[in-house]
C-alpha cells in the first residue's frame, strides 16, 4: 500500500486500470486497497467540480460546488480521464 500512495501524491489522474499495471497487480488488488486507504481517511476521492469555476468568460465566477459551466471545462469534459485521489496524510 505504501507504493500506491507514493502514486497517488503526483497528483496525476489515473485510471484504476493504470494504477494495477503500476503496481503490477490486479485490478481487484488496487480496488481493496483503494477502499482500505478511504476507509482509513488516508485518502479521499477528488470529484472534478468541487472547486468550482475557473473564473472564464462564460460565467464570470458564479458557478460553484459541483456545478462548473461548460465554459470552465476543457473539451470533451472529464469523461476520458482517471480517477484522482488525495492523500490525506505525509
Amino acid at each position: 500500500m505504501e507504493k500506491l500512495l507514493e502514486l497517488l501524491k503526483d497528483g496525476h489522474a489515473r485510471t484504476l486500470e493504470i494504477l494495477a499495471a503500476e503496481l503490477d497487480t490486479d485490478l481487484d488488488d488496487v480496488k481493496r486497497q483503494i477502499e482500505y486507504l478511504e476507509n482509513m481517511g488516508l485518502i479521499k476521492k477528488e470529484t472534478f467540480g468541487d472547486r468550482g469555476c475557473g473564473n472564464c468568460s462564460s460565467c464570470s465566477g458564479t458557478c460553484s460546488g459541483a456545478q462548473t459551466c461548460k465554459g470552465c471545462l476543457p473539451d470533451g469534459g472529464f469523461k476520458n480521464m482517471g480517477q484522482m485521489w488525495s492523500v490525506t496524510v505525509n
